[in-house]
């Protein structure tokens, strides 16, 4: 196999992550594709998970922590009746249990319990770590370890459809959030135990559904168009931070920002609020800018010499 020749891509991509791939498998995909030099992707999904997965290129990896920190929105179904190992189809199951019935107006009832703030323990079947190993890998030893509860918010729960032994559950959610253990927690309080069937991320931060592309869709325009193409594919940079504010630099500005210095402004912002730079010259994404009074500060910058 000859050896991948890597260049520079900047930009972001919206993978419809397909079923039965790790996220690094897929990002890895997805990487060889564009020949990107640089890639990272931003809130894994299980193998069991499909659906959205921003990939970062190039400098837009800098600002991944701000995806990883965004709201999700979920499409799961939640089977009733069965407690699994790992609170997914593909543990070994640990108790089945009847299911009673419950009209859909007490279950709506019983779900709000559900909604807005609530508190979860993470899974041990989760990648969170544990002196420096991932909880998952003490789980498969048998090893069940002391979990904090974190507080995590429902922003919104849905339910589009159910049956007797079934859920499916919409669910918009705040990072961190465990939806495996949502329908874990649900099955308890419903005293029959539950397991996630499955699980699709719909939107993650701004993102919407249409602009997600499968695996095959990316080889397509790559086999197409070749790279001019594929490119054409990659979302700016600054996507990923689109709620902020953006701020345009004079030419002197933009030189000063660029280089590490300080420059005054005559807009006063938020103190403390950060913003999207760009060079007034040629709208020039430059990265983002910390407010302080009428003086911005650089806060995370791109390395423009490396732009394409």
């Amino acid at each position: 196999m000859a050896k991948t020749e890597w260049r520079t891509v900047n930009g972001i991509v919206l993978l419809n992550k397909p079923l039965g791939l790790s996220s690094n498998q897929a990002l890895q995909r997805v990487r060889r594709l564009f020949r990107a030099e640089k890639a990272g992707h931003t809130g894994a999904l299980d193998p069991l998970a499909t659906g959205m997965l921003p990939l970062c290129f190039g400098e837009a990896t800098k600002f991944s922590q701000f995806l990883l920190d965004s709201n999700k929105r979920y499409l799961t179904r939640i089977s009733l009746g069965i407690r699994t190992t790992t609170g997914d189809r593909e543990g070994d199951v640990l108790t089945r249990q009847h299911v009673d019935p419950i009209s859909d107006d007490d279950l709506n009832v019983f779900l709000d319990r559900f909604r807005g703030d609530i508190e979860q323990i993470p899974p041990m079947y989760s990648a969170l770590k544990h002196e420096g190993k991932p909880l998952y890998e003490y789980a498969r030893q048998g090893i069940v370890l002391e979990r904090k509860r974190r507080s995590v918010h429902i922003r919104d729960l849905t339910l589009v459809e159910r049956n007797e032994n079934s859920l499916t559950l919409d669910i918009s959610c705040s990072k961190g959030t465990y939806i495996r253990t949502i329908g874990e927690d649900i099955g308890e309080a419903l005293g029959c135990g539950a397991h996630l069937d499955s699980l699709h991320r719909i939107s993650s931060a701004s993102y919407q559904p249409e602009k997600m592309m499968t695996l095959e869709e990316f080889e397509f325009v790559l086999e197409e168009g070749g790279e001019d193409a594929l490119d054409q594919c990659l979302l700016p940079m600054d996507s990923a931070v689109d709620y902020l504010a953006p701020l345009y630099l004079s030419e002197s500005q933009t030189r000063d920002m660029l280089f590490g210095r300080s420059v005054s402004i005559e807009e006063e912002y938020e103190t403390g609020s950060l913003v999207r730079l760009f060079s007034q010259n040629n709208r020039r994404f430059l990265g983002l800018g910390s407010i302080s009074g009428f003086i911005i500060k650089p806060h995370r910058l791109i390395n423009t010499s490396e732009l394409t």
